[in-house]
């Protein structure tokens, strides 16, 4: 993977929401690529200091945590700006904080729930986004990469249409912003996962309710979330996508092909 990755090799890279999951699997990549990596959470501190550890014991790359609670207004903004003073600027944001809240049919929805959702899943990512900006443009260069969904385009699972929204957010704000800033030498890209065995799942989703949605995956499986890290890589690689901007890669085994 080193060699693979070569020039991730001392590049600092936030990726938020990285206690567990996609994200810590992401971090672990980074780390393991020679990164200089910060790993976001926000209550999950054990699990980020057992992320930041299995980093620094690989022997690649450098990595610290930082907690944030990204689902209130500026605090993102606020992350974005310790990582870069800490490290002394900032070569890779990686969007991947959210979260499903629960599985709720729209009708029983409140606008406490979709507040909730669009701050976390959205605005977070949006301000974190708009405060990396500037440290990518000092550096002449730069990469953002959005976790988005499946759901960004079937829709979303059972009581999961807020969530799904928020996505197709992140899908067009990714695009958007590709064209915008292309001109500075940032990419922006998305990863969208499908089906990935992992704690939102864990806490949202029922064995029924698995077995369903596996039996829609051609692969006959949900991933494990290592198995989205070699996306993440590639898009933050200058070698090996550096003519790639504005795309969204599906991780979803063949379950949706666009």
């Amino acid at each position: 993977m080193t060699d693979l990755f070569a020039d991730l090799a001392g590049k600092i890279v936030l990726v938020t929401g990285a206690s567990t999951g996609i994200g810590a699997a992401v971090a672990r990549g980074f780390g393991a690529a020679g990164a200089r990596v910060c790993v976001h959470y926000n209550s999950s501190a054990d699990a980020a200091e057992e992320v930041v550890a299995a980093i620094r014991a690989g022997g690649g790359g450098e990595a610290w945590a930082e907690q944030a609670d990204l689902g209130t207004e500026g605090n993102a903004a606020a992350l974005v700006q310790r990582v870069a003073a800490r490290a002394g600027g900032l070569d890779v944001l990686i969007n991947n904080a959210g979260d499903l809240m629960g599985r709720t049919p729209f009708a029983e929805t409140d606008s406490a729930l979709y507040h909730r959702l669009v701050n976390l899943n959205v605005t977070s990512l949006v301000e974190a986004s708009h405060a990396a900006l500037p440290h990518l443009r000092a550096k002449g260069k730069g990469v953002i990469v959005n976790t988005t969904s499946i759901a960004a385009r079937n829709g979303g699972g059972p009581g999961t249409i807020l969530y799904a929204m928020t996505k197709g957010a992140v899908s067009t704000f990714t695009r958007g912003l590709a064209k915008e800033v292309a001109k500075d030498g940032i990419r922006v890209n998305g990863v969208a996962p499908g089906i990935i065995a992992t704690p939102l799942h864990d806490r949202f989703t029922s064995p029924a309710q698995m077995a369903a949605l596996v039996a829609t995956i051609p692969m006959s499986r949900a991933a494990s979330a290592e198995e989205c890290v070699g996306a993440y890589l590639f898009l933050a690689s200058e070698s090996l996508s550096g003519y790639i901007t504005g795309q969204i890669i599906e991780v979803n085994g063949g379950q949706l092909m666009p």
